[in-house]
């Protein structure tokens, strides 16, 4: 059982970081422009997509496929924002308009993919070599190891962006308070699109460790993500990316570790069981204050 436990923190630390970032993305939509991005989940799942086409036509490391996938998703975001929020902002009530409109991006999208990908699910047939690490009685796949260090390396730059240039401190101030930024001559349709840009380039990356981790991916997968993220980003404060981080660690870590000791059925549900009790606790999530909404 002591094996199994280990086993079980280890998984849950490796898919809360990848759940972390996937919040953490989420999260710097709706802090900085209040927009609730349902579609959110399709962009990780088309981030895996990406992945298996690389690897299918060069054939080189995967890993390699994340700097193109980054600058390409990147791209389709500042497309997305352009197109739809300076409209959803001009409205009475944007985050209600922004959820309609995104959840047609969101059915859209699952409809892009499906038409080219089919129904079938899709793997990423890579093997690193050696396959397996054991470290005591402790077996952890190669290919979990490098998503968790890459994730890790993802989170560590985008804490220094965020926190070292002085477009993410930008960033960070209009999550606190749109309106006074553009006080101080900040242009927020700029930094809006900015940050939409960040958010989806980030998903799709995310996306291509997930293809490293998770077995098989489909069209359908992206609804799972999506909610996974809001569960993670009101765990951990909305509005507050590293809260984000935190918040999906601590959930891929009670996911992992209930499937030790509950059937399937019930252990899926236990991360959401950790969401009732901290909004019961703390509505503000573990890093958030109510004081910044």
């Amino acid at each position: 059982m002591t094996t199994l436990l280990i086993q079980a923190l280890v998984s849950g630390l490796i898919l809360g970081a990848l759940y972390g970032l996937i919040g953490c993305s989420l999260t710097i939509i709706y802090g900085t422009m209040r927009i609730v991005n349902f579609s959110h989940g399709e962009f990780v799942v088309a981030g895996c997509f990406a992945v298996l086409m690389f690897f299918s036509a060069t054939g080189l490391h995967p890993l390699l496929s994340i700097p193109l996938v980054f600058v390409a998703f990147f791209l389709v975001g500042m497309c997305l924002y352009y197109l739809f929020v300076p409209r959803l902002n001009r409205g009475d009530d944007p985050e209600v308009a922004s959820f309609l409109t995104f959840y047609g991006v969101s059915l859209m999208a699952g409809a892009i993919l499906l038409f080219f990908f089919q129904a079938d699910t899709r793997s990423l047939n890579y093997v690193f070599t050696p396959s397996v690490f054991k470290i005591g009685h402790v077996f952890i796949p190669t290919a979990h190891i490098a998503a968790l260090a890459t994730g890790i390396a993802i989170i560590a730059a985008l804490t220094w962006f965020l926190y070292k240039t002085i477009y993410g401190k930008a960033l960070r101030a209009a999550i606190m308070n749109r309106d006074a930024i553009q006080i101080v001559g900040v242009n927020i349709n700029t930094l809006s699109a900015l940050a939409f840009g960040l958010a989806i380039a980030i998903a799709a990356s995310t996306g291509v460790l997930l293809a490293l981790v998770f077995p098989a991916f489909g069209p359908f997968s992206g609804m799972d993500y999506t909610l996974i993220g809001f569960v993670v980003i009101v765990l951990g404060g909305l509005g507050h990316p590293i809260g984000a981080i935190i918040g999906g660690i601590v959930f891929g870590i009670a996911e992992q570790v209930a499937i030790v000791f509950l059937p399937q059925s019930l252990s899926q549900a236990v991360g959401f069981v950790i969401l009732i009790a901290a909004i019961t606790l703390r509505p503000s999530g573990l890093f958030g204050k109510v004081a910044l909404r």
